[in-house]
């Protein structure tokens, strides 16, 4: 099985000003040793905490306990103390306006990314509470003690490396040739044709914490497939495409979109998994991708792309 996981680079990082221990970076606003915005001494709650649990257990009505069901994890929160250290008086207003404008409550969720022990973790999150008391040591140097919260809706933390795994449809090794047109046989040196492909490949997630990949089938080809070889589970589309068309699966979103605008979720078959179940489990998974082609084109390829899942 070809091993083709790779990290993908076309994307900037979470947590790309970070430079050490202890630093917290919110979208574009870098907090911790070395900036203006210093952690207090009680430093953050809620990063490594395992968030509350709901559960699908039923009572057992005729003995003791209960059956076990699903269990899934709800909104991480996160809080941090930021102490406001202007370095000088007369930049004060510069330092709270920069403090303001990042962490006001609009837009969607962005990058939090914390780095501790040398390891950087993000969430995407909001900014769900900010208090700023204006004290005397506020008024007169700028110096104040803020509050933040933010809320991830997704609790789990994802390394910052975006990881990219890719194959094109198998194919089998040609061999050598016995007679050539012209009648001829075998010559020195002798071709042994192309290599094999074998259409498969292992995704990798070093994480504790399942991962929801993101899928590109490229064309051209025909009811494109991906199949987890561990236990059959498999997304299939009952689509042709075409050279330069591309089917962009997001399982954790569960959108089917084709070259990047008309959704095709109508298209998955009846053997088809529900989109937001096909994850990359702790540890490595064999990947296979497939299609009804009679003559697979070289062309093909599925490209799967995740980040390492941490609770």
């Amino acid at each position: 099985m070809a091993e083709t996981t790779t990290a993908y680079t076309d994307e900037t990082a979470p947590g790309s000003l970070i430079t050490r221990d202890g630093q917290i970076q919110w979208a574009g606003l870098l907090m911790g040793p070395g900036t203006p915005y210093q952690i207090d001494r009680t430093g953050i709650t809620g990063w490594d905490d395992l968030p509350t649990l709901d559960t699908g257990d039923v009572p057992r009505p005729d003995q003791h306990g209960a059956w076990p069901g699903a269990v899934w994890a709800q909104p991480r929160l996160v809080t941090a103390t930021v102490w406001l250290v202007p370095p000088t008086a007369a930049r004060a207003l510069d330092t709270g306006l920069a403090f303001r404008a990042a962490t006001g409550p609009e837009g969607g969720e962005r990058w939090l990314a914390v780095r501790l022990h040398g390891e950087t973790l993000a969430v995407r999150a909001r900014v769900s509470r900010r208090v700023v008391p204006q004290d005397r040591a506020f008024v007169r140097q700028g110096l104040g003690k803020a509050s933040l919260q933010w809320t991830a809706t997704d609790p789990r933390r994802l390394s910052p490396a975006l990881r990219e795994g890719r194959a094109t449809l198998p194919v089998s090794e040609p061999g050598l040739v016995w007679q050539d047109e012209t009648g001829g046989g075998l010559t020195w040196p002798l071709s042994w044709g192309g290599d094999a492909e074998s259409g498969s490949f292992s995704a990798v997630n070093e994480g504790g914490a399942a991962a929801h990949p993101v899928i590109e089938f490229r064309g051209p080809v025909r009811r494109p497939s991906l199949t987890r070889l561990g236990d059959g589970r498999q997304l299939q589309y009952d689509i042709v495409l075409g050279a330069g068309d591309v089917l962009t699966v997001d399982t954790e979103a569960g959108t089917v979109l084709l070259n990047g605008t008309a959704s095709r979720l109508y298209t998955a078959t009846p053997a088809s998994a529900p989109e937001q179940l096909f994850r990359l489990e702790p540890g490595r998974t064999a990947l296979a991708f497939r299609s009804d082609d009679a003559t697979p084109d070289p062309r093909a390829s599925v490209t799967v792309r995740w980040r390492d899942s941490h609770w």
